[in-house]
């Protein structure tokens, strides 16, 4: 009996664990300490972000499907595709959006 409690108190301690670790894992809080010198093609970009403020190096990280990139902000092509980015952001959501129809009256 003493053994199964353990075992319990064990497997709880470890799924309290991975589950309060679990929000770090998955926030863009990433740094930058390398960036990508040549111009990422503007069709490969899925999104983009900025890291967090407490990083030495302020960057954006582009989103691709396959790999994050991260590159300097100052780089005059990055603002470019940030807006081309943005744009289509807006143009995808305002496509997708879909209005109620309205009640007809009998």
């Amino acid at each position: 009996m003493r053994h199964l409690m353990a075992l319990m108190f064990l497997v709880i301690f470890c799924s309290l664990q991975l589950t309060s670790s679990a929000p770090v894992a998955l926030d863009k809080s990433t740094c930058c300490f390398k960036f990508r010198n040549a111009q990422i093609p503007l069709k490969l970009v899925k999104s983009y972000y900025w890291t967090d403020s407490s990083c030495s190096k302020p960057a954006i990280v582009f989103q691709t499907e396959k790999k994050m990139i991260c590159v300097d902000p100052e780089t005059s092509w990055v603002s470019k595709h940030i807006a081309k980015v943005n744009m289509k952001t807006r143009t995808t959501t305002t496509m997708t959006t879909v209005q109620k129809p309205k009640p007809t009256q009998s």
